[in-house]
């Protein structure tokens, strides 16, 4: 039997609800000026990025925009964005020429990218993921760029060593975490050619209510199915902080490019989750698999130092979840692939 668990807000309000910015997010956009332009965004986190940097900036008392840019195959995407105040610019982004005719802008956050599907299409990875950032970092080499890229840009960790740090090595495997590294080493170069002030956000899981690592582990309980726990341990963070801290990362932007690891404090071990979720759903959860103990994990301590700790908990969005799970909430059907460690998505 499930507990009583409930959601902090309507169904139908969750955007506004993830798009909340945090107070460090509108001191930082009070202190930068000029327009705002966020590419690859009718994404995952794109509209959520867009509303945030929008609300932020009204907060902050600034009368620059957010153009938020995209092919935006989904109408309904853009029309929230548009309603919101966002101005939305059709693109496509392997297209040199239209991205050479982006309007001006001098803070820049790059989301585009692909991640799954690359086992079937390399190719396109390897365009979406190198060949796109060399149009984007040669239209906006005279502004201050955030780059989304990811934790699976290093190696396995042992998961008593805390993770990564910004200071260990590249060496990832498979394709898609190499063209991540394609996409840093693409804008490190135009922030070494032409002093661009670059920051690359390598960040680690980030959990909306519809989508990530917490919701993949609560759906496979809540419907008896078996949780694989090889992957063994993983790190999360809220979209709503880790959007905030893309905002804030605008500010540390500096040339050569600047890497930072966002994503939450805990080392959270899968069969943890998988056992949590039991207790809030009132069932036992099956659990297939042995723990690897080297894995994918980000030490963010840095990001800890400059922006503060995540203001949602763990605990708080494994609760929020599971209501979600809860209610029959809408999701977005990507599952996240926390199982694969070949780096094959």
């Amino acid at each position: 039997m499930y507990m009583d668990l409930e959601l902090p807000c309507r169904p139908d309000g969750i955007d506004a609800f993830l798009a909340q910015p945090t107070p460090g997010a509108v001191e930082s956009l009070r202190r930068l000026h000029g327009d705002m332009i966020i590419i690859g965004a009718g994404g995952k986190m794109g509209p959520t990025l867009c509303l945030m940097a929008s609300e932020a900036l009204r907060k902050a008392g600034s009368s620059s925009r957010v153009k938020a840019v995209s092919r935006f195959s989904n109408a309904k995407v853009r029309q929230a964005l548009e309603a919101a105040g966002v101005e939305t610019i059709v693109c496509d982004l392997t297209d040199r020429k239209a991205v050479a005719s982006l309007p001006e802008a001098p803070n820049v956050i790059f989301l585009a990218g692909m991640k799954f599907g690359t086992a079937d299409a390399t190719e396109m990875t390897w365009v979406m993921n190198t060949v796109v950032p060399s149009y984007v970092g040669e239209r906006y080499r005279g502004s201050r760029i955030v780059v989304f890229s990811t934790g699976c840009v290093y190696s396995f960790s042992s998961v008593f060593d805390g993770g990564s740090t910004e200071n260990d090595p590249t060496q990832p495997m498979g394709d898609y975490a190499n063209s991540c590294v394609g996409r840093e080493r693409v804008f490190s170069y135009y922030s070494k050619q032409y002093g661009t002030p670059v920051t690359l956000f390598r960040l680690n899981y980030s959990i909306d209510f519809r989508y990530g690592v917490l919701l993949d582990v609560a759906m496979k309980v809540a419907s008896n199915e078996p949780v694989d726990v090889t992957t063994g341990s993983v790190n999360v963070i809220w979209q709503g902080d880790a959007c905030a801290r893309a905002l804030q990362c605008l500010e540390i932007a500096d040339a050569p490019a600047v890497p930072i690891n966002i994503t939450g404090p805990e080392t959270i071990s899968i069969r943890s989750l998988a056992l949590r979720f039991g207790e809030l759903f009132g069932t036992t959860p099956l659990i297939t698999g042995k723990e690897h103990e080297h894995l994918w994990l980000s030490n963010a301590s840095k990001s800890f130092g400059l922006f503060g700790y995540p203001t949602v908990s763990l605990d708080q969005m494994v609760k929020w979840c599971a209501a979600w799970v809860q209610s029959g909430g809408e999701i977005f059907e990507k599952p996240t692939q926390f199982e694969v460690r070949s780096g094959v998505f």
